[in-house]
């Protein structure tokens, strides 16, 4: 006996129930489209904020710490070449590997910018879960040679997202337990991750020895990309000891635009 022949009405009935088989289907994938496009924005931009908050957070709650401490006694006071003096800076032990010791306070990045700077540059260790990074080979703060540092552009609270919008001798402070050491932002440039040389005591000058104070901050360019590193050079202006109140290179400024 054979099956009857699907009719007029059977085709359509069919074909609704295909179709809507497919449409039930595309808009699962497009549904679970938004959804990976809404975490990523979330985990790009709102998350960053929310992370970058958490972090100035953090770094300021040490600040009052540090504040509500007895003051460390000041360092010798030194003569310089141009007859002034000057505080020597005081020289701190290099830390372990994501051993906090120091805030980052860059006041063109905000008046409420303090960043943690632990040892070490590893993702996993220190940046990711930290903030900034000194690399193995970087001198202290206020030491002579070169302080170098590094720390996400994006993602993670991104602590040097704005280093392109830097201006010419914007204050880098970095504040310790016994006072802060303040530098002053000279140029910028974009190099190579190969080009390790930033990073010598003269950045890119492995051969001299000038004695001077330099400092170094650098981050992955451009903005979610890992072809180029960008560069911030800073020179020592001075180091202010916490018994004398904080020094005059925090003092606000135009607050640079965050870069997306």
């Amino acid at each position: 006996m054979h099956a009857p022949a699907p009719t007029r009405r059977t085709r359509r009935a069919a074909g609704r129930s295909r179709a809507t088989v497919t449409s039930v289907v595309g808009e699962v994938l497009l549904t679970a489209g938004v959804i990976v496009l809404l975490f990523v924005a979330w985990q790009m931009w709102i998350g960053d904020i929310i992370i970058g908050a958490q972090k100035n957070a953090e770094g300021n709650q040490t600040i009052r710490e540090w504040a509500r401490e007895p003051a460390p006694a000041p360092p010798p006071l030194v003569q310089q070449p141009d007859g002034t003096s000057a505080y020597e800076p005081p020289i701190l032990p290099h830390p372990a590997d994501a051993e906090k010791f120091a805030i980052m306070r860059i006041p063109r990045f905000g008046a409420d910018y303090a960043k943690d700077i632990a040892g070490g540059t590893t993702r996993a260790r220190t940046l990711d879960r930290i903030g900034i990074g000194l690399y193995t080979q970087s001198k202290m703060p206020g030491e002579i040679g070169n302080l170098s540092l590094a720390g996400h552009r994006t993602t993670w609270g991104k602590p040097f997202n704005q280093l392109d919008k830097l201006k010419l001798n914007d204050a880098i402070v970095v504040e310790t337990p016994a006072g802060w050491y303040t530098y002053r932002f000279r140029t910028l440039e974009y190099v190579k991750p190969t080009q390790v040389d930033v990073l010598d005591d003269v950045p890119q000058m492995p051969e001299q020895q000038t004695g001077e104070r330099y400092i170094t901050l650098t981050a992955c360019s451009p903005l979610y990309s890992l072809a180029e590193r960008i560069v911030a050079y800073g020179v020592f202006e001075g180091f202010q000891p916490r018994a004398e109140g904080p020094p005059a290179s925090l003092a606000p400024v135009e607050p640079a635009t965050p870069s997306l």
